[in-house]
């Protein structure tokens, strides 16, 4: 054993514990693994940050998107175990403020990555237009085959996860259709018993979309004029996160 280190090591230690003993906050760096959540253009405001508050329990968060901490860019996504690309506006106008980013998308997520898509970020993650993380594609619920739900406004639908039926914030989040055979894991259906939420590997990584919004907290229904009851459900978004991240 190094004394000199070890002896030096106890005194660092003692004394972090000597000036916390007197009230100076000592702040130590955080080891958990990093969560990047895209904020910008392509994203509306609050779910960014919705993302953010259901990854923070088990990740160091921080935003990426211009003008933030982290630019996105093949660099920054190298140093974080996951991306997750929230709910926004209109698949067109995100495609236009995002291809140019999904070469590097593609490649972190192909080299042992792993991407999160809540909605519009999981129709980002399709391939008309999109990042073709997919083994298939995307396309919208409302108004699907065999679809009672007809508005894209905001609303409360029961989807079923795992087997148990589940009420979930939802506003015209999309619908998975994948190839035959390929593998994924399925996380939920709509009443359609179409794709609601799934798993699927791409290249050494992991892809997690999800069109309803399990991230919703309280305020998103109180501002929808929604009632929340029993339909707040982030350990559904856990299960999400769980799940993509498990090798």
């Amino acid at each position: 054993m190094d004394r000199r280190r070890f002896l030096l090591g106890a005194g660092i230690l003692t004394g972090a514990a000597g000036l916390t003993a007197i009230g100076i906050a000592v702040f130590e760096p955080d080891s958990r693994p990093l969560a990047l959540v895209y904020r910008g253009p392509a994203s509306t405001e609050g779910c960014p940050e919705a993302v953010a508050a259901l990854l923070g329990s088990q990740y160091h968060v921080a935003y990426t998107g211009p003008d933030e901490e982290y630019p996105l860019t093949a660099q920054s996504l190298a140093k974080a175990t996951l991306y997750a690309q929230p709910g926004g506006g209109s698949l067109g106008p995100a495609w236009r403020k995002m291809r140019d980013h999904a070469d590097d998308i593609r490649a972190y997520v192909r080299g042992g990555g792993n991407y999160l898509g809540f909605c519009l970020g999981g129709y980002l993650a399709g391939a008309s237009p999109g990042f073709a993380l997919l083994p298939g594609d995307t396309d919208q619920y409302v108004g699907s085959q065999g679809a009672h739900l007809r508005s894209t406004s905001d609303t409360v639908l029961t989807v079923t996860w795992r087997g148990v039926r589940q009420e979930l914030y939802f506003q015209d989040g999309p619908v998975f259709t994948l190839n035959t055979g390929a593998p994924a894991t399925i996380l939920a259906t709509y009443p359609t018993g179409a794709i609601a939420a799934a798993v699927t590997p791409y290249g050494k990584g992991k892809v997690g979309v999800v069109g309803p919004h399990p991230e919703a907290d309280q305020t998103w229904f109180h501002d929808a004029h929604l009632d929340s009851t029993n339909a707040l459900h982030p350990e559904l978004g856990h299960d999400l996160i769980t799940t993509t991240v498990a090798r």
